[in-house]
């Protein structure tokens, strides 16, 4: 558990370094619909997170964020082998769902692993339906997933070890983004489902 926290933390911070800052303060409107929403800031704007990808399902067809990100979601990118981070972290997304929901604000929960050598479609998609019934569950190719990890700048690093029980490094941040304005926002991993639910609850008022 010490050893997952630390990791946790330092995985926090290559992300940082690598383009994502938190702000206080919301970033200034500049034509910005979502100005008001906001509570992070993104080095290059936040249109250079997300972009397409191509994925596989638990069903194991092909699919692009088109076919994905029909509605708002909420995407987070982990392992199934994840000791205790991904569970904790897709379960507060789940929880956050729930919440919207019941607010009447539609929301899928999408989980993308970032270890297709033992997450195949059938393991990712018992993952996702354990967590959640909306939920949807994405693996692929280890160039597809790096495809889909570089567009959202996350970092994810398998730790050395030749069994089936290696542990993978990675960042920890849920995003939530939207069919027609793609990326809008991240949210870290301390954030309770509730206070989740309200930042995104803006969001998704202002969309509507």
């Amino acid at each position: 558990m010490v050893r997952l926290a630390a990791i946790s933390a330092g995985v926090a911070i290559v992300a940082l370094v690598g383009g994502i800052w938190y702000a206080s303060m919301p970033a200034g409107s500049g034509g910005d619909k979502y100005a008001s929403c906001r509570t992070t800031r993104v080095a290059g704007g936040s249109d250079t997170i997300g972009g397409p990808f191509t994925l596989v399902n638990s069903s194991g067809e092909t699919v692009t964020d088109k076919d994905v990100i029909t509605k708002p979601s909420l995407v987070y990118f982990g392992y199934t082998f994840c000791p205790d981070v991904c569970p904790l972290d897709t379960a507060r997304n789940a929880e956050a769902v729930d919440i919207l929901t019941e607010q009447g604000h539609e929301v899928t929960p999408v989980f993308i692993s970032i270890d297709p050598n033992r997450d195949t479609p059938e393991v990712v998609g018992d993952f996702a339906a354990n967590l959640h019934e909306d939920m949807i569950g994405l693996t692929g190719s280890e160039e597809q997933v790096r495809a889909a990890s570089q567009a959202y700048r996350t970092y994810y690093s398998r730790q050395p070890g030749d069994d089936d029980y290696y542990l993978v490094d990675h960042s920890t941040f849920s995003y939530l983004v939207m069919p027609d304005d793609g990326f809008v926002e991240f949210f870290r991993r301390e954030l309770s489902p509730e206070q989740l639910a309200e930042r995104a609850a803006c969001f998704l008022e202002v969309a509507e």
